[in-house]
C-alpha cells in the first residue's frame, strides 16, 4: 500500500479495526460516568453506532472511497444511539462530505474529512461544553492538519493525531470541574481516542508487512430491511426470526446456504467469532437448531409478522400522534392511557438509536408527531431521528418521564399541531423530577463521597445519599415536595408493593398538606421516580 493514500477498501479495514478497539475497551468506557448512577453506556453507544455504520458499509460493492465513506455516515446516521453516538455520527457525515466523489484518499484529505467532521458535531449540539468528545475531535483535526502540511505519510499523521487526541483527553478533567471532582476523563473522548488508536494500529501494520487477518464481511447476502406488506396475503413466512451467534470458526457463507431453504429476507454478517443471523422462515426452530451446531445463541428473537400486521391494519389515522421513550410495564401502560401511540422501550442504560425511533414515528398513522425522549441522553437522536422521516414532527426535549408525563397533559387534540408543541414544551418544565437508586461505583461528587451499592437519590440534578431505601426518599422528597402541591411517586420493579405504600404512608405524615399519588411503574434500575408539581 503507498504510506500517502488509503482507497475504499482500506478505509473499510481502518474502520473496522477502530471499532474492534473500541469494543476492547466500551465497558472501561462504560464506567467513566460522573453521577454514580447506572447510566453509564457511552462506550456501548459509541460501539453500537458505528457497528451500525460498518453494516451499512458492507453493503457497498463499488470501488470508491467516496461512495464507502457515504455509506458509513449513513449507517452512522441512523444507528446512533445517545449523545455521544449522535456526535460521533456527526463526525462521520462530516467526514462523507469531505470525501465526496474521491476515488481514494490522501493525508491532505484525510486532515480535511477530520476538520469538516469536527465542524459537523459543534454544529449539531445547540450548546457545545469543551472538555468532551467535541474538543478531543478537534484537537485530532488540527493535528492531523499540522501533520498533513508537513509530510504526506499517513503513519506519521495517525501517530500525530492519535497522540494528540490521548493528550486532549486527559486534558479533560482540567476543562470541566465535575470531570476533576469524579475522578475521571471525558467518556465520549476517550472513545473518540479508543476508535483513533485502533486506526492507527492498521497504519503501523500497512508500514510494516502485508494484512495477516481478513476485515470483518459485513456484506449481507440480502437486503436487511424490513419489508413492507400491502396485505396479510404477501407475508409468504410468518416470523422474523434474529439471533446472535457466538464461537469460533463461525463459517459465514456455510450457515447462508444451510438457512437458504428455510425463508427469505436472510442475512448472515459479522466474522468467525460472532456473527449475526436475520431470517424470515415458517420454522424459526429448525432456523435456531441449525445454528445451535455453530455455537451459543444470543439475543433471540421471534416475531410474528402477520400480528404486527394486524395491529397496523387496527390502528385508525388521526391528524397528530405521539412516541415517547421509556422501561418499565408500568410506565409504558401509564403513557398509552394518556395518549402515546407508541412506546419504545429504553432509557437509562438503554438508549435507542435514531433508527428504532424513526421505526416507531412510522408506526404511528399521523402525519403529524410528537417525540418524547424523556432521557437527556436521547434528546440529541429523537431529533436525528426528525431528520430522517418525511413525517411532520416535533420533539419535545423532555429529560425525565415525570416531564414526559407533564408534556402529555398539555396535550389538546383540539388544537393545531404548533399550538400543541409550545403548550407541550411548557407543560414539562412545570414538574421537577427526582430519582432514587443504588449506586453504581464508588466516587467522590459534590462534597460527598459515594459507595458502590449504597441507596442515592437525585434531586433535580442535586446528588444526596441515603443509609436505606426510604431515607433516600425522604432526603429526595425534602428537597423536592415542599415546592409543589402535587407529588407523585412511580416504584420500580425491585420494589415490593407493600413496602412503597409504606413510604407513601410515610410521606403523607410528614406533609399533610401535600397531595400524593403511588403508581407500579416497573422501571428496572431506579427503585423510584418522583414527580412534583
Amino acid at each position: 500500500m503507498p504510506a500517502n493514500s488509503i482507497d475504499s477498501s482500506q478505509l473499510q479495514e481502518i474502520l473496522v479495526a477502530g471499532a474492534t478497539r473500541l469494543a476492547r475497551l466500551r465497558k472501561d468506557i462504560d464506567r467513566l460516568n460522573v453521577f454514580p448512577v447506572p447510566d453509564g453506556d457511552t462506550g456501548t453507544n459509541m460501539y453500537l453506532t458505528l457497528m451500525a455504520a460498518l453494516q451499512e458499509m458492507g453493503k457497498v460493492s463499488e470501488d470508491s472511497i467516496g461512495v464507502v465513506s457515504e455509506a458509513v455516515a449513513r449507517g452512522a446516521l441512523t444507528g446512533a444511539r445517545g449523545n455521544s453516538g449522535v456526535i460521533l455520527s456527526q463526525i462521520l457525515q462530516g467526514f462523507a462530505h469531505a470525501l465526496a466523489g474521491k476515488e481514494k484518499a490522501t493525508a491532505a484529505d484525510i486532515a480535511l474529512a477530520l476538520e469538516t467532521g469536527s465542524q459537523y458535531a459543534y454544529r449539531a449540539v445547540s450548546e457545545p461544553v469543551e472538555g468532551t468528545i467535541l474538543t478531543v475531535a478537534r484537537s485530532a483535526a488540527e493535528a492531523a492538519r499540522f501533520a498533513a502540511e508537513r509530510s504526506g505519510d499517513l503513519l506519521r499523521l495517525g501517530l500525530y493525531v492519535y497522540r494528540r487526541a490521548s493528550d486532549t483527553v486527559l486534558l479533560t478533567p482540567e476543562m470541566l470541574p465535575v470531570l476533576k471532582e469524579a475522578g475521571v476523563v471525558d467518556a465520549g473522548g476517550k472513545g473518540f481516542a479508543a476508535i483513533l488508536e485502533g486506526i492507527l494500529q492498521i497504519f503501523t501494520r500497512y508500514r510494516s508487512e502485508a494484512a495477516q487477518d481478513a476485515p470483518f464481511d459485513f456484506r449481507p447476502s440480502e437486503p436487511d430491511a424490513e419489508p413492507r406488506f400491502a396485505s396479510a396475503a404477501d407475508i409468504k413466512f410468518t416470523y422474523c426470526t434474529e439471533f446472535i451467534i457466538k464461537g469460533q470458526g463461525i463459517p459465514i457463507e456455510e450457515i447462508k446456504q444451510v438457512l437458504r431453504e428455510y425463508g427469505d429476507c436472510m442475512m448472515v454478517v459479522g466474522n468467525s467469532g460472532t456473527a449475526k443471523v436475520h431470517i424470515h422462515s415458517n420454522n424459526p426452530g429448525r432456523v435456531i437448531e441449525s445454528c445451535l451446531l455453530y455455537g451459543s445463541l444470543h439475543q433471540i428473537q421471534v416475531n410474528n409478522m402477520l400480528d404486527q400486521h394486524q395491529e397496523l391494519q387496527r390502528q385508525q389515522p388521526k391528524p397528530m400522534g405521539v412516541v415517547a421513550v421509556a422501561q418499565g410495564e408500568g410506565i409504558a401502560k401509564i403513557l398509552e392511557s394518556l395518549g402515546v401511540d407508541v412506546v419504545v422501550n429504553g432509557g437509562q442504560t438503554m438508549n435507542p438509536s435514531a433508527e428504532e425511533i424513526v421505526k416507531a414515528i412510522d408506526r404511528v398513522t399521523a402525519d403529524s408527531v410528537f417525540v418524547l425522549p424523556n432521557n437527556k441522553n436521547i434528546v440529541l437522536a429523537a431529533q436525528q431521528a426528525q431528520q430522517l422521516t418525511s413525517k411532520n414532527v416535533a420533539v419535545i426535549p423532555t429529560r425525565s418521564v415525570p416531564q414526559g408525563i407533564a408534556a402529555l397533559l398539555g396535550l389538546n387534540s383540539e388544537a393545531d399541531f404548533e399550538t400543541n408543541v409550545s403548550q407541550m414544551q411548557e407543560s414539562s418544565t412545570n414538574v421537577l423530577t427526582g430519582e432514587v437508586t443504588r449506586a453504581a461505583k464508588d466516587a467522590a461528587f459534590n462534597g460527598l463521597t459515594i459507595t458502590e451499592g449504597e441507596f442515592i437519590g437525585i434531586a433535580e440534578g442535586t446528588l444526596m445519599k441515603g443509609s436505606s431505601l426510604i431515607e433516600a426518599v425522604l432526603n429526595v422528597c425534602r428537597e423536592l415536595v415542599p415546592r409543589g402541591e402535587l407529588s407523585t411517586l412511580y416504584y420500580g420493579m425491585d420494589v415490593p408493593g407493600k413496602e412503597a405504600e409504606a413510604i407513601l404512608e410515610r410521606l403523607a405524615q410528614i406533609y399533610p398538606e401535600v397531595e400524593f399519588e403511588l403508581y407500579y411503574g416497573g422501571q428496572p434500575l431506579y427503585h423510584f421516580l418522583i414527580s412534583v408539581e
